[in-house]
């Protein structure tokens, strides 16, 4: 039997910016032979809430051939090894920890901390802070960048920390190399057929712009997905409270070391990001509006970064929390910010476009454009975005502050998916969390070990009057060498990047 001929529809995006763009980047590369067509309004900017990435936004550059030398220096980009966490629990010895992207070499340390982290749950006084365990921690407490040189044979897992308006264009860039056609054009409304199908965007002067699907990437006003086809939204409110924030730029000094690594600090009614860029820190406070006013937050912000006499210009963002009930209806597939948004505090953003269009494509290709296929991928899309959100959630719920009403109505909060309470159950009772994490089919969205250094990270453990003094039932010393070890291979962060 002949192979079926290759896709080639004509594919229309509402929307540029770093999700637009990507989705034409990975449409024209998949359907060499579709029209792919990116129309967006100049006058729109880029909401650009988050600049920081997954390790998945490596995988994306690698997809479509642009080498790290090619975009990192022209979208002022730096390596991100992790997020570090600070003040989200005030318990002793725990007022901060490492979150590390996952590497090879964590083989050979996650036993150890997964037998320390369930000794010390267990009653027994051991070390269990996961700062000890993980290569990435030490690259990032040693300003080191991450990629692996030759004499290193462990594949390191890393992110980045981006301009996202140059990023954007680096995307932009490559798509129309690809033959991606740009528009420049405002849309004044979108034509839905009898069907509920979208037949055309109609552009400013009456001009009708036709396509086979249709990607709305027009951020939080969704003007496809949830203004002409009326898709629910489904609110994160009851699981998350912040739906604010402001950002503060401040310039890096060339004196001090660069950061390879995200800082999550808790303030009085959220938490701030510190995003390290060659060119400048990206700075933002993102806040509960029940909790904080806007001018309360950004005074906040500004006292925080010693910015109180300054005439730095803050910006200020209301972030709509939550997900689309479906991605995917009739010939329109929503992403980014019209698909949904779940805070940035795991940078996950770029990460759930990029799955949520790499999904799509198969998806339509295995069913060659018919429906066959879409139940199955908006069942796939949502519980994926809640699961991501579980996580953020967790943040929250296990805060050890409670010294505002934001951090104390956190730490009560009961609107949590059942998965969720039973990953608590099983860390708090002893009992293994990777398999309950395994049992509900959750580690493509947070592996069992990125849960339990969460746990432990904050100190939920017993408290130390009712530990029982006992022998780590690992080797320390010998994880402190292997580490030390490993952390000889890698140079200096600030030093890679010029070489780029």
């Amino acid at each position: 039997m002949d192979a079926a001929p290759p896709l080639s529809p004509a594919v229309v995006v509402l929307g540029g910016g770093t999700a637009g763009w990507m989705a034409a980047c990975l449409f024209a590369q998949a359907w060499p032979r579709a029209r792919v067509t990116v129309v967006e309004a100049p006058e729109i900017g880029i909401v650009g809430v988050g600049e920081g990435s997954t390790p998945q936004l490596r995988a994306l550059f690698a997809r479509l051939g642009i080498a790290e030398d090619a975009w990192m220096p022209a979208a002022d980009a730096t390596y991100k090894t992790g997020i570090r966490f600070d003040g989200w629990s005030t318990r002793g010895g725990y007022t901060g920890y490492f979150h590390p992207f996952a590497s090879a070499i964590d083989l050979h340390t996650a036993g150890a901390f997964h037998a320390s982290a369930l000794a010390r749950r267990t009653g027994h006084a051991v070390d269990a802070h996961p700062d000890r365990f993980f290569l990435n921690t030490r690259l990032a407490e040693a300003h080191r960048a991450p990629p692996a040189p030759a004499s290193f044979p462990f594949e390191v897992g890393y992110g980045y920390h981006f301009d996202a308006h140059k990023v954007g264009g680096v995307l932009r860039a490559h798509a129309l190399t690809r033959g991606v056609v740009h528009v420049a054009r405002r849309v004044d409304t979108v034509d839905v057929d009898c069907d509920g199908a979208v037949a055309a965007l109609v552009l400013a002067g009456g001009e009708r712009l036709t396509g086979d699907i249709f990607v709305d990437a027009s951020g939080f006003r969704s003007v496809i997905a949830q203004g002409a086809l009326g898709v629910r939204f489904v609110p994160f409110a009851s699981n998350l409270f912040c739906d604010r924030a402001v950002t503060l730029p401040t310039p890096r000094s060339a004196d001090a070391p660069l950061d390879a690594h995200t800082i999550a600090t808790a303030l009085s009614n959220g938490w701030a990001w510190a995003i390290p860029l060659t060119s400048r820190t990206g700075n933002g406070y993102v806040y509960a509006s029940d909790h904080l006013s806007p001018d309360a937050a950004e005074t906040e912000l500004r006292s925080y970064l010693g910015l109180l006499d300054t005439d730095v210009v803050a910006r200020h963002l209301t972030m709509k929390v939550g997900r689309v009930e479906h991605a995917w209806r009739a010939n329109c597939l929503a992403i980014g910010l019209a698909q949904g948004f779940i805070e940035p505090l795991e940078a996950t953003a770029l990460h759930l476009t990029q799955t949520t269009i790499q999904r799509f494509i198969q998806a339509y290709a295995d069913d060659a454009g018919g429906p066959q296929h879409r139940d199955a991928f908006n069942a796939e899309i949502a519980r994926r975005f809640e699961g991501v959100r579980d996580y953020i959630v967790a943040h929250y719920r296990l805060n050890q502050r409670g010294d505002t009403d934001f951090w104390r109505a956190n730490a009560a909060n009961d609107h949590l998916s059942d998965d969720l309470k039973a990953i608590m159950t099983a860390w708090f009772t002893g009992r293994d969390v990777a398999a309950e994490v395994m049992r509900r089919d959750l580690a493509d969205y947070y592996s069992p070990l990125s849960w339990e250094i969460l746990f432990a990270g904050y100190g939920t453990f017993p408290d130390d009057a009712r530990l029982t003094p006992a022998p780590s039932p690992v080797d320390m010393a010998g994880i402190d060498r292997l580490l030390g070890g490993c952390l000889l291979n890698f140079g200096d962060h600030a030093a890679a990047l010029a070489r780029t």
